[in-house]
């Protein structure tokens, strides 16, 4: 499998020091990196081995409230994210230090396969932490009353639904052009807070 985990969730905040209040002291996420420039900023989290990101800038604004899997008619493609704590003990500690803070904590509730408690951040962003009670040993594990027949097909990908590679990209087209964010690696190497990965040395080096 090529697609590993996920790298980062991305999202916008009016506010980026309540949002560093929130995230890193609140939550206890790393503040692990991040760019500012013309009155953008764009600031990652990180959370294990997933990086929450939020971009802030002019204009933007928090969003309009909506629970954690409440149906809506509106041109939504997020819903929330959920946070995972390895105990019961780690999820109520949580949710002690949620409620110590002032915020509202809805929970926990148990769905089976996991206990979650749920919450909004100061954006309005629907938030979840999970405790999960089970591992799925034979998936895809589902429990549904209309079962669709392509779940049935198996968990993993099935061939000959998507066209097969013909033209397969070069090595010396493997290239990538200057984006937001480009100058953080300089800033990092010259500021020793970073450093670039071992595959990736030569490659820097080619682009120079």
């Amino acid at each position: 499998m090529i697609l590993t985990g996920i790298n980062h969730l991305a999202f916008i905040t009016p506010d980026i020091e309540k949002t560093i209040r929130f995230y890193r002291d609140l939550l206890g996420m790393e503040l692990h990196a991040g760019i500012g420039h013309d009155g953008y900023r764009h600031y990652f989290f990180r959370c294990g081995n997933t990086q929450v990101a939020f971009f802030e800038y002019e204009g933007a604004s928090v969003m309009e409230r909506k629970l954690h899997g409440s149906p809506s008619g509106k041109p939504l493609g997020f819903d929330h994210v959920s946070f995972t704590v390895g105990s019961r003990e780690d999820l109520f500690a949580m949710k002690d230090k949620l409620e110590a803070a002032g915020v509202e904590v809805i929970g926990a509730i148990d769905h089976g396969a996991l206990w979650s408690i749920y919450f909004f951040d100061h954006n309005n962003i629907p938030l979840e932490i999970s405790w999960d009670l089970m591992e799925v040993t034979h998936p895809p594990a589902m429990s549904e009353d209309d079962p669709l027949a392509i779940v049935a097909e198996g968990a993993g990908p099935q061939p000959g639904h998507w066209p097969g590679v013909t033209a397969r990209t070069p090595p010396d087209a493997m290239t990538a052009r200057p984006g937001n964010g480009w100058e953080m690696r300089d800033t990092f190497l010259r500021e020793g807070t970073g450093r670039l990965k071992d595959d990736a040395v030569d490659v820097v080096k080619a682009a120079e």
